[in-house]
């Protein structure tokens, strides 16, 4: 029997690139090049789609594949697959949610710490042979609040890490979670004006797009740090630009940003900065945990079974 073929459009590790190709017709095709012409070639032959929220699979590219029954988003993020298109057309649609949410989780620690600590600038100023004397001292992080914009498997992640640092933890969420000891918020401007740090962990896409913008960053205030582990999508650049800029808040901590993979030309240039290039998902544990995930998300579809984690 010939196997379901499977296009997927995301970077894989060798190992799960073979897990997938022992069990699946596996079109591996992580460059417009490649995916261009799997579409027109094998356009007939193609069940399941592997994606991620960058990359997306909009309802132009479901419509050209006549066989297509499964789309799924190999991390949480699916911001631009187009997921009520696929329902209408009775495509199944799943993520990996949950499964690279601790090492999102670390991150968000690490970018808060290295932040708050001035890590990266005195880094530099140290391997120059400035001294601790001419230099402003960096405020302390345990004991402060701080405040989740989303309160999912990544929120709850870093709200844990930082229950460790003593602090006290608010949220803005879409429902209660009256089974945590948080303080929630109505809006993220009320949960800025409390909170010592803001991290932001809500999913992409248009209800959430600049969510973070002008009015939230004045009331997170001079002291206040902003962590942004989602998508660049939530937090306005030239907001953020204008708030580091005049010392609205005491600084920021990107992994995602608008306009990736290019660097934001706005904000790079601020020492009160920390950035990375959206890699809080990614660690060898997170990445082979994603991968069989979706194994086991397109096992269940080929068996007519509901999906691990469905849209």
């Amino acid at each position: 029997m010939t196997p379901p073929t499977l296009l997927a459009l995301v970077q894989l590790t060798d190992a799960g690139r073979q897990a997938m190709a022992d069990e699946f017709d596996l079109i591996y095709a992580p460059d417009p090049a490649t995916r261009r012409a799997a579409m027109s070639e094998r356009a007939g032959d193609i069940r399941m789609v592997l994606s991620n929220g960058t990359t997306g699979f909009a309802a132009a590219d479901m419509d050209a594949l006549p066989r297509l029954g499964l789309v799924c988003a190999l991390g949480v993020g699916y911001e631009n697959i187009d997921v009520a298109h696929a329902h209408a057309r009775g495509i199944a649609v799943g993520n990996g949610a949950g499964t690279n949410a601790a090492c999102v989780a670390d991150h968000a620690m690490a970018l808060l710490l290295a932040a708050v600590r001035r890590v990266v600038r005195y880094d530099r100023l140290c391997r120059q042979g400035v001294w601790r004397s001419t230099l402003e001292m960096p405020a302390n992080v345990s004991g402060k609040r701080m405040g989740l914009l989303g309160l999912g498997a990544i929120g709850q992640g870093v709200a844990r890490r930082a229950a460790g640092f003593d602090m006290e933890i608010g949220y803005v969420a879409r429902s209660v979670h009256g089974e945590v000891p948080y303080r929630r918020f109505d809006d993220a401007e009320a949960l800025a004006a409390w909170a010592d740090y803001l991290v932001v962990t809500v999913p992409g896409g248009a209800p959430t797009r600049h969510l973070v913008g002008d009015r939230v960053l004045a009331a997170l205030g001079p002291q206040g740090f902003l962590v942004n582990v989602a998508r660049g999508s939530v937090v306005d650049t030239a907001a953020l630009a204008r708030a580091l800029a005049s010392g609205q808040i005491a600084g920021a901590a990107l992994d995602v940003y608008e306009g990736e993979p290019e660097p934001p030309a706005e904000l790079i240039g601020y020492d009160t900065l920390v950035i990375s290039p959206h890699l809080g998902g990614w660690s060898p544990e997170a990445v082979a945990r994603s991968e069989r995930h979706f194994i086991g998300n397109a096992r269940r579809f080929l068996a007519g079974e509901p999906l691990l984690t469905p849209l």
